[in-house]
């Protein structure tokens, strides 16, 4: 009996089973190739993320240490102050203030800087609140919450650093304006006898009103009865 010659090898019949050379090299190599890749994407991503991470705490440390350096060259009155600010809107007194607090504070000390560097600033140098302090925190409405990052506080010693690198880098004619300006009652622009009294009178400073006087008069150079922001600033520049 003769045997047919159109019958389809056995791989042609039952698909590339029995295929060899390149084409089927690359039809068993495909499924192995792509976990392996897949793993090495996944290292990349991982070594690229602790490369990050590790950049962020060398910063972190970095302005921490300027920070502590900072505090060591202000008065001790200034140090005084950035605490009385910290604690003074530190309203549940865990050593941490949130956003709000923040804002607050900063503007005391003479800082009264746009929302976004807060946040910023929170961002960089905040903590991540514990469920209780974030519940202590939560003071704010509803309505504005997603305004604010979540559960993000910055602690004393933060606060410290970043406020005494602040001060020092400050404008000494910045500081001379705040102090102008408690005495400026109204933002008349000039310190007065009036203004004198009031200030001399919340200071508890026993002073006679012929003493006021002479100050007016010793320092006012235009001869209008007041002290001028510029008169001011240079008194205190001398």
């Amino acid at each position: 009996m003769a045997t047919s010659t159109n019958n389809p090898p056995f791989g042609s019949r039952y698909g590339r089973t029995g295929a060899s050379g390149p084409a089927a090299q690359n039809s068993f190599s495909t499924p192995a190739t792509a976990p392996f890749g897949g793993r090495q994407t996944q290292q990349k991503v991982e070594a690229e993320r602790f490369e990050r991470e590790r950049k962020a705490r060398e910063d972190r440390e970095r302005m921490e240490q300027a920070g502590q350096n900072s505090l060591a060259e202000l008065s001790e009155e200034q140090r005084e102050e950035i605490n009385e600010a910290f604690a003074l809107f530190d309203l549940d007194k865990d050593n941490h203030i949130d956003y709000h607090e923040l804002k607050v504070a900063m503007k005391a000390l003479g800082f009264d800087l746009p929302k976004q560097e807060i946040l910023s600033i929170l961002q960089q140098h905040g903590v991540q609140a514990t469920s209780q302090a974030a519940g202590s925190k939560s003071k704010q409405p509803a309505q504005q919450a997603y305004q604010l990052p979540p559960r993000l506080l910055l602690p004393l010693h933060t606060f410290q650093t970043l406020m005494a690198s602040r001060i020092l880098a400050r404008d000494p004619r910045e500081e001379i304006i705040r102090a102008f300006e408690l005495f400026d009652e109204g933002n008349k622009g000039k310190i007065t006898l009036q203004d004198l009294r009031r200030v001399a009178r919340e200071l508890g400073e026993g002073l006679q009103e012929e003493e006021l006087v002479a100050m007016i008069e010793e320092f006012d150079m235009d001869a209008d009865g007041a002290i001028s922001r510029d008169e001011f600033i240079n008194i205190c520049l001398g």
